[in-house]
């Protein structure tokens, strides 16, 4: 019976660790953000209409591991990436960051951080990154702080309720 257990208990930590360490060649960037935001080509179904039209809003917290890019940011390329991929017009797809908590940080205008670059080509392709003036106050961080073009708001709670009324639908994940 010890045995059984303890080979559940292997089992169940080793699954984690598995599932992180996923097949990524069958993944690539592009079409609308060449150096990140990976996808995978996906046989659907139900493909997409070519006339849908998205407009989707991203929420992160967490902040990006040390020297990288913010994941919760790269969702959001990834799912611009994607479905520009799969024949919906970009220009058709509007997506908004609702920044609040450590992620905050990730939004500094500045040498140190090494997702600059990334967060600027989003917002020149029309990507809005809304930050949470709570979490902005909390750390100390002003509007002249932060990337040119990104929007300062009263909070994250805020920023969500007027990206719903405006359409917006918010990613669970």
């Amino acid at each position: 019976m010890r045995a059984i257990v303890l080979s559940a208990l292997a089992l169940l930590v080793a699954t984690p660790a598995a599932a992180q360490q996923a097949d990524m060649s069958a993944f690539t960037t592009g079409p609308v953000f060449e150096d990140f935001g990976p996808h995978a080509s996906v046989e659907q179904t139900d493909p997409l209409p070519a006339d849908t039209s998205l407009r989707h809003s991203f929420d992160v917290a967490a902040a990006a591991e040390e020297g990288r890019f913010n994941r919760g940011f790269e969702s959001a390329a990834r799912f611009i990436n994607m479905h520009a991929a799969n024949g919906i017009d970009p220009s058709q797809i509007e997506v908004a960051v609702v920044v609040h908590g450590g992620a905050v940080r990730d939004l500094l205008d500045g040498e140190d951080n090494a997702g600059a670059a990334n967060v600027r080509a989003m917002l020149d392709h029309g990507v809005r990154f809304i930050v949470c003036g709570q979490s902005a106050a909390g750390l100390g961080i002003s509007a002249d702080d932060l990337i040119p073009g990104v929007e300062m708001a009263l909070s994250a709670m805020t920023a969500h309720a007027l990206l719903q009324q405006q359409g917006y639908t918010v990613n669970p994940f």
